[in-house]
């Protein structure tokens, strides 16, 4: 068979264009690290390769909303920090400003000491983090959640939900709290609390309320106790203890809790499970309120106590009746700072614990993506030492293809006439 030199020609060009792929191909390679350069080396590497490429974006984009958490939960925790110093600061004030050595000029120059403190927690509690958005608003973050009515009293206006962001595949977790949680909530357990009302005239003062029996079967219901005069006792009044049931108090006698004579002078009086202590002369229709703290009767609200600390401070004790007034609004503020203080630490420390879980999830996040890095590389990495060892292979067959290219067209029967 006769081979024409064509053929020859053609068969060593296809020889060296090959060899020289082949050895282009592992140059590649090693330029690059990655055994898989193109789809085409290994579909189903590559394949894999995408779905793995997905999840650790997505790893990634976790790691990065911990990091903007984190910053939230930080600034709360800080902020809260803040207003539980001020909650103190204030009840050691009312502490100060309830001796009876003080004249009505110290008790205003304690209140202009609360007004500070009062200007600073609604600062604090209008607070917003390094992109404009106020931290306690909720979902409702581009206005101040608290603002002041017409009548000076401090209203909140935001979002009753805490912005959550999501920091791990199944983990949605909230970032910040909103206003009502930290300033117009108290504790689980918080106990009851006693309220003289504004309008009262006479000058009962009251002390506890003390809690004696919570499997008392009232325990946990809302009373007032009411005072009327009566000629039938030698004291000349009498009370009576209504509970509040339905959205109305009851008065019937059928329904009272108690009732009896009001002989003043340290006086108690036990109900549905706690025990309060009265004190005074009281006028006809005066009313004190017992109830749960942050009831429906009575809801919590640390601007409202300031609010009626700061009054009540301002106001002269020139008066058996305003003397009454005064020593038991401090009662129920100073009541009312320390179960403030207990929530804002609560919320503190669960913004504590979310901050500790992202510390868990991240460790969790970064092992995961040594995972996905190491199975990217088992996928489309380059084993160098095997590569070298073909690269050096391939050079081989490549100079083989150009020298027999040479030597075959060097050929000629002529040689051999």
């Amino acid at each position: 068979m006769r081979v024409s030199t064509v053929t020859m020609f053609e068969q060593s060009t296809a020889s060296i264009n090959r060899q020289q792929n082949e050895f282009l191909k592992v140059s590649q390679q090693i330029a690059s690290g990655r055994r898989v350069v193109n789809p085409s080396d290994d579909p189903q590497a590559a394949s894999r390769a995408v779905g793995v490429d997905q999840s650790k974006a997505m790893t990634q984009q976790y790691a990065d909303a911990r990091v903007s958490a984190r910053n939230s939960l930080a600034q709360t925790e800080s902020i809260l920090n803040s207003i539980s110093d001020a909650v103190t600061s204030a009840k050691a004030l009312l502490i100060q400003a309830s001796s009876d050595t003080l004249s009505d000029a110290d008790r205003e120059s304690i209140a202009s000491e609360l007004k500070g403190i009062y200007e600073t927690m609604l600062g604090q509690a209008n607070a917003t983090d390094g992109n404009g958005r106020y931290l306690f608003g909720g979902y409702k973050d581009n206005a101040p959640p608290f603002v002041k009515s017409a009548d000076g009293n401090v209203e909140y206006t935001g979002d009753v939900s805490a912005r959550e962001q999501r920091v791990d595949s199944s983990r949605l977790m909230p970032v910040n709290e909103n206003g009502v949680t930290i300033f117009q909530s108290v504790p689980s357990g918080a106990g009851y609390i006693a309220e003289a009302s504004v309008d009262n005239q006479g000058s009962v003062t009251f002390s506890g309320p003390q809690i004696v029996d919570v499997n008392d079967a009232g325990y946990g219901e809302s009373y007032r106790i009411v005072f009327n005069e009566d000629n039938t006792v030698e004291s000349g009044f009498s009370y009576q203890v209504q509970r509040f049931e339905d959205g109305a108090w009851l008065e019937d006698d059928a329904d009272l809790v108690a009732s009896g004579e009001y002989t003043g002078e340290g006086q108690q009086l036990n109900f549905g499970g706690v025990n309060v202590t009265l004190s005074g002369t009281p006028a006809e229709g005066d009313e004190i309120l017992i109830t749960q703290a942050g009831s429906d009767e009575r809801g919590a609200d640390l601007f409202r106590t300031m609010e009626a600390a700061i009054r009540v401070l301002e106001t002269p004790a020139e008066n058996d009746t305003q003397k009454a007034a005064l020593r038991n609004t401090l009662n129920t503020s100073m009541r009312d700072l320390d179960n403030a203080l207990d929530n804002v630490l609560t919320v503190r420390a669960s913004a504590g614990a979310r901050l500790n879980e992202l510390d868990v999830i991240d460790a969790v996040g970064s092992n995961r993506m040594l995972n996905y890095e190491q199975t990217l590389s088992d996928l489309v990495d380059l084993d160098y030492a095997a590569a070298i060892s073909e690269y050096s292979l391939r050079q081989v067959g490549l100079q083989a293809a150009q020298q027999a290219f040479v030597n075959i067209k060097g050929m000629s029967l002529f040689n051999y006439m």
